[in-house]
């Protein structure tokens, strides 16, 4: 007779591939051996894609990239004790960013808790807000998850705390996966609603991470200026402003009336300030995840916005027409700088992005640079560009490039762009096994050795030099050659954008690094003048 841990655990699995899990990422432990053994089998059998990681922030933030990608949940799972902790960086960027994900803990017994047993703490409810609990030990899994989903829909995770008690090993010879079950996530039936927007109001649309095409076609069919994060979805067509956060500190900005939000924009301080001046009525597509209210006032909120009829061209003709001057002279500025600078690599990678390619871009500088820079995308190029913008963090992100790289396989190249101390902060991301799948991606690190997005803030300033690069700027020294040779993973050093666009123009494939060496020195210096481009 089957044992109950094993029972358990089989149930878990059938009940994530109900709810359309595909991919599940596990890291290793005793507790969750149950687990373990019965994912293995289901993914033997076909029936989920199976991947192991060391480190459970790298598992969570793994699975978080291929999720992002596969517009369906994926799971992670791991043992009890502080390796459930681990996993909060991955699940506090998923509920802020909307991304089902599914966390499965193994827990011991209920009756070890408060205990002192060994590896045993609370875990029930110790995401908080962020991932509510099902304290699972031995109810109808498929039931309670799917009525979590039903109150709840998929956009934001969910966490399965297991119960296994001894024995943790299957007593059979294996299993065969199940039948495939029936159920299937269902869908949010709550009715949209829509909002016609009258025309008049000097508009601008702003869209923010994850908005998607809609913005785009909002914009274009009202004939209003798109300021558009990299990673909204949209930041193609002809209403597209390269410059806009430069322009909005300028009379065209002053003259703004209305801003029509999509998406989670938190990239730009000038599109926060927009959005906070009280001479600026703001209209909302509803957002995503967890937090459904936006951080400034909003006169007026729906699912689906859209216009009757097109606004004056006028004002969208006076954007392009500023964005075409401030770019030539942006690009020219860029140009005559002596050395390599973290713009002209932000340029080169967004250039290198075919039409179907995927580009990850880590938190801090790289994703402004982008902002900048980007180079004009035509409509229907397929070019996905994902970002962890739900908390904006440095976390996880080496793993939820790979993670996405290899949740969406079908692209026709994968790049990811961040800077050092992003790429240091999630070393163990690059460390996989033998046996585990490694996807065709280049990641290309911006080196200025150190935090170079403060000498841009306040903390900046030439009165702090005293203390800023033991507070602020920590300086690291790493070698990273030496460190992508612990890895095994290939990597080449670049000082020049020659050098970068031809690195580019010849990846090898697999996992392999390519280090851009940038001045810091010169950062706030640099930002000044690109600042004062507006401002002739």
């Amino acid at each position: 007779m089957m044992n109950p841990s094993t029972r358990l655990a089989r149930s878990v699995v059938t009940a994530l591939r109900g709810a359309a899990v595909h991919e599940v990422v596990v890291a290793p432990g005793s507790r969750n051996a149950p687990l373990s053994f019965a994912l293995y089998d289901a993914a033997q059998a076909g029936g989920l894609r199976l991947h192991t990681r060391i480190d459970e922030r790298t598992a969570g933030f793994l699975a978080l990239g291929l999720a992002k990608v596969g517009n369906r949940p994926a799971a992670v799972t791991c043992t009890s004790g502080t390796a459930v902790a681990h996993l909060l960086p991955a699940v506090m960027e998923a509920a802020h960013a909307g991304v089902p994900l599914v966390v499965v803990t193994a827990d011991r017994p209920a009756r070890l808790r408060g205990t002192g047993a060994n590896q045993t703490t609370d875990q029930v409810g110790i995401f908080g807000p962020f991932a509510p609990t099902l304290d699972v030990a031995g109810a109808d899994l498929d039931e309670l998850l799917a009525a979590f989903v039903r109150g709840h829909g998929w956009d934001r995770p969910v966490h399965l705390n297991v119960q296994l008690d001894d024995p943790l090993l299957p007593d059979d010879d294996g299993w065969d996966g199940g039948p495939a079950p029936e159920w299937t996530a269902p869908a949010d039936g709550a009715p949209l609603t829509s909002h016609v927007l009258v025309l008049g109001p000097r508009t601008v649309v702003v869209a923010g991470d994850d908005a998607g095409p809609p913005a785009r076609v909002l914009a274009e069919k009202a004939c209003w200026p798109l300021l558009a994060e990299p990673s909204s979805g949209c930041r193609t067509g002809d209403s597209v402003i390269r410059t806009y956060r430069l322009l909005l500190s300028g009379e065209l900005g002053a003259q703004v009336e209305r801003a029509v939000v999509l998406g989670h924009p938190t990239l730009s301080r000038p599109v926060a300030r927009l959005l906070a001046r009280d001479d600026v009525q703001v209209v909302s597509a509803r957002a995503r995840g967890a937090w459904a209210e936006r951080p400034y006032a909003v006169a007026q909120e729906a699912d689906q916005l859209d216009v009757a009829s097109p606004d004056d061209p006028a004002w969208a003709q006076a954007w392009r027409e500023a964005d075409r001057v401030l770019s030539r002279r942006l690009d020219r500025l860029l140009a005559a700088e002596p050395d390599l600078t973290p713009y002209e690599v932000a340029g080169a990678v967004s250039r290198a992005l075919p039409p179907r390619g995927l580009l990850v871009v880590g938190a801090s500088n790289p994703i402004r640079d982008l902002d900048l820079m980007v180079a004009p995308y035509e409509v229907g190029g397929r070019r996905k560009v994902i970002a962890n913008r739900g908390l904006a963090g440095i976390d996880g992100t080496i793993s939820s490039a790979i993670g996405a790289a290899l949740g969406r396989p079908q692209s026709s190249r994968a790049l990811a762009l961040m800077g050092d101390v992003t790429f240091l902060h999630d070393t163990t991301g690059l460390f996989l096994g033998p046996r585990e799948e490694r996807p065709d991606l280049t990641i290309v690190v911006v080196n200025d050795d150190g935090g170079s997005i403060f000498a841009t803030l306040e903390q900046g300033a030439p009165e702090h030099a005293d203390r800023f690069e033991t507070l602020f700027g920590t300086p690291h020294g790493v070698d990273v050659a030496s460190l992508c040779a612990a890895a095994r993973v290939p990597h080449l050093r670049v000082t020049s954008l020659p050098e970068l666009e031809q690195a580019l123009a010849s990846p090898n494939g697999g996992i392999e690094v390519v280090e851009a060496r940038v001045r810091r020195d010169d950062r706030r210096a640099l930002d000044e003048k690109i600042r004062a481009l507006a401002h002739p």
